[in-house]
């Protein structure tokens, strides 16, 4: 009983998908059939049964409007989703030609402001590049590329486009080390303008060196300028130094003119020994007019004629 109830619905199910299949394909015939008569019988059937069955599927357009809409929107995101990873690619390109303008352009406004610093016309320089920090928190130095070939002496003051910044502690073939003002090793002897109080600037591993050894405090005050005195015959005299500022911890300290986070280029400047004068000078007396000749008389007399030689 079974095993013919099976093939009972076997045999209702096929023939049942065969009409249902064919009926589509003549449907489907027909459609095409009418609408491809050119007939003005066949014109009118069209236009009526589109004003019949368009307007009852309004509300099926609906949905598909939203949905071409939908697909619209999607495809105007994706476009600007592309253009704005075109921009974020542009805006890093545009980032990384800022900055090689600006690394640029400091280091033409320091080449610049280094050509511009008028120095003792006895003082001649040799300009080097900082080819490496060899510092640590207990010394603080830079190599410049420049050394025993380029004249390089130990002790000659260096300094970049604005004021000092240490002295050649060390010459090598090619290279030098600079000992720079805030290492805890640097002592040098400042003047205080316009008081004209000496000091010394000690090094101190910090950004802005105490002052030790400040003759009057009460003719100084913050914001005075501080310059190399001369003093010791190692630093020229009246080099910038930087500014004058009271420390936190109540001490006089010094905010460096040069700047020290970016030494780039650096001027050695040769320094010539000067003359020294131990004899005291002779007495300097204002000049004294030359007298006049006095006419010898008897010279006078003797080369007159006598009277009656001619």
């Amino acid at each position: 009983m079974a095993q013919n109830r099976n093939h009972s619905d076997i045999d209702y199910v096929r023939p049942v998908r065969r009409i249902f299949v064919g009926g589509l394909v003549l449907f489907c015939l027909a459609i095409f059939l009418i609408w491809r008569i050119d007939s003005p019988r066949v014109e009118r059937f069209r236009a009526n049964l589109v004003d019949t069955v368009v307007p009852s599927f309004e509300w099926a357009s609906v949905p598909l409007a939203h949905f071409a809409g939908m697909l619209e929107d999607f495809q105007s995101y994706q476009r600007i989703y592309q253009q704005n990873q075109d921009l974020r690619r542009e805006l890093q390109q545009m980032k990384a030609w800022k900055e090689a303008a600006v690394q640029l352009e400091q280091q033409n406004a320091k080449l610049l402001a280094l050509n511009s610093v008028r120095l003792d016309p006895k003082l001649t320089s040799v300009s080097g590049v900082v080819v490496a920090d060899s510092g640590s928190p207990f010394r603080q130095s830079v190599l410049l590329n420049v050394g025993e070939h380029d004249g390089v002496k130990d002790g000659w003051a260096t300094m970049d486009g604005l004021g000092l910044v240490g002295r050649i502690a060390g010459v090598g073939k090619t290279t030098s080390r600079v000992l720079l003002l805030t290492d805890a090793a640097s002592r040098m002897p400042v003047t205080i303008l316009p008081s004209g109080q000496r000091a010394i600037l000690a090094g101190d591993n910090t950004a802005a060196p105490a002052l030790d050894f400040i003759e009057d405090l009460d003719a100084i005050k913050p914001g005075d300028r501080v310059v190399s005195s001369g003093d010791g015959g190692v630093f020229p005299s009246g080099m910038l130094v930087g500014q004058l500022a009271l420390g936190p911890d109540g001490r006089f300290r010094v905010w460096l003119a040069a700047d020290y986070e970016r030494l780039e280029f650096l001027r050695v400047l040769r320094s010539h020994k000067g003359e020294v004068i131990t004899d005291p000078g002779g007495l300097v007396v204002p000049p004294q007019p030359t007298p006049e000749p006095v006419p010898d008389e008897t010279a006078e007399a003797s080369e007159a004629p006598e009277p009656g030689n001619d």
